[in-house]
């Protein structure tokens, strides 16, 4: 968790230290700073940011006609939003993924919601405890957002940690897929050896052919073999060794079928 937080700092740092070359972004982003500009900010990185875009010593607002946003360019509506999030925006990393939402109040957060929207980031809106809540779940919209932002480092971090986990989820899958097929493979065996050793008992596997007892011999003695291991032991297929295998289970089930009837009709003579 710590490595986490250390993670949501830098971000937060990285953003703060963006100070934007034009003065309509630096209006912009004072803008969406809102009342974090005028001495209420969260952090002092993001006050000191304030501090630097204060080039009118206008009051700021995030909805008055000061930023127009239908008329703004998209580098001036990227500073506003990054203003946004450093004003009232939170990240938070779990080992299930990441989630970004900004808390302000109900008329601000539809404001934000539709601009998100429009700059194709559509996040989901909501009220929580009389606050309005926009949130982004998907790991891909934000790191959108968080790339269009500025946040270059903390992006290709975030990324790195997402391929580390989907390589993680994906070892654990193959990992999981061959502990089934492993399983799958020693139950197979045991069963086709329970097989060969009725048919021995029973003087039925002399009867068989010689390859089929040459499988035979060789499944008792390797039971961890694998077909393919077998086919190459024996020069042989590895077709035509299962065909072998499957053989000598049928004959084993029809041996024990004919061995019951044999004792039912004993039974009734009896």
């Amino acid at each position: 968790m710590e490595r986490e937080r250390d993670l949501v700092a830098a971000l937060r740092a990285e953003l703060a230290a963006i100070e934007p070359t034009r003065a309509c972004c630096r209006r912009a982003e004072r803008a969406g700073l809102g009342d974090a500009a005028l001495g209420r900010a969260r952090s002092p990185a993001v006050a000191r940011l304030a501090v630097r875009l204060d080039d009118t010593n206008e009051r700021p607002s995030s909805t008055e006609p000061g930023f127009d946003w239908s008329r703004a360019a998209e580098h001036c509506r990227m500073a506003w939003l990054r203003g946004r999030f450093l004003a009232c925006g939170s990240l938070s990393l779990t080992p299930g993924g990441a989630h970004l939402e900004f808390v302000l109040p109900i008329g601000d957060a539809e404001v934000l919601a539709a601009r998100l929207e429009e700059a194709g980031m559509g996040a989901a809106s909501r009220v929580r405890r009389g606050r309005g809540v926009v949130t982004w779940k998907g790991q891909e919209r934000m790191l959108t957002f968080l790339r269009r932002a500025g946040a270059t480092a903390a992006t290709l971090e975030f990324e790195s940690r997402g391929v580390t986990r989907a390589l993680q989820g994906q070892l654990n899958r193959v990992l999981n897929a061959e502990g089934a097929n492993l399983l799958r493979a020693v139950v197979t065996a045991n069963r086709q050896v329970a097989a060969i050793d009725a048919l021995a008992a029973s003087g039925k596997l002399g009867r068989m052919s010689a390859f089929d007892q040459a499988v035979a011999r060789l499944r008792r003695e390797e039971p961890g073999q694998s077909l393919t291991e077998m086919a190459a032991a024996l020069a042989a297929d590895r077709g035509r060794v299962q065909r072998a295998l499957g053989r000598l289970e049928a004959a084993a089930e029809r041996s024990d079928g004919e061995d019951a009837a044999a004792r039912g009709i004993g039974h009734r003579v009896g």
